[in-house]
């Protein structure tokens, strides 16, 4: 496999992230991005200055990464708070040895969320920061520290005396004893 080096792309192709994901790609605008097929990621995104997320917009956004399980991508985690959203998620298979790529998820989810959003809301503007966090996973240590991290978010903020109590947080294995 060719790898080449963020600083070694061609501006349209570091600006054109939308296409399917078939083998490692590395690319940036402000902060790095890494894929890999077939990898985990831990991905946060963040409302623009001054959103803060009401009840209904959290339950909104909830729903919109919760419907793309199974179809985009596998989720695992999903924690959505006042101004940011956390996850973890394994890309999906879009056709043989192509994969849904981080860029086309965030694509999906922060697009449709902002338009109702703006609709609720009645705000013209940017809903959500343009550029996401996204972090392979690469080792089980890895997987549960961000497992822990988005189910004890609600928590650590004061939201909650228990995780679960949280509406707006979903993990795998949730509820089984």
């Amino acid at each position: 496999m060719n790898m080449r080096k963020t600083n070694e792309l061609p501006r349209a192709e570091r600006l054109t992230t939308l296409s399917p994901l078939k083998e490692f790609r590395a690319y940036q605008r402000k902060l790095p991005h890494w894929e890999q097929p077939g990898s985990l990621y831990f991905v946060t995104f963040n409302t623009s200055d001054g959103f803060v997320l009401s009840d209904e917009a959290k339950d909104l956004v909830f729903g919109a990464v919760k419907f793309h399980s199974g179809k985009k991508y596998e989720l695992h985690a999903l924690v959505v708070m006042d101004t940011h959203v956390h996850l973890v998620a394994q890309p999906s298979e879009k056709s043989k040895d192509i994969f849904y790529s981080i860029a086309e998820i965030m694509h999906s989810i922060k697009s449709y969320t902002a338009n109702r959003l703006q609709k609720f809301s009645g705000k013209k503007g940017s809903v959500w920061v343009y550029e996401s966090y996204d972090r392979i996973i690469r080792d089980e240590k890895e997987y549960l520290e961000k497992m822990n991290y988005i189910i004890n978010n609600p928590l650590k903020a004061g939201l909650v005396r228990e995780p679960d109590e949280y509406k707006w947080l979903f993990y795998k294995g949730q509820g089984v004893d």
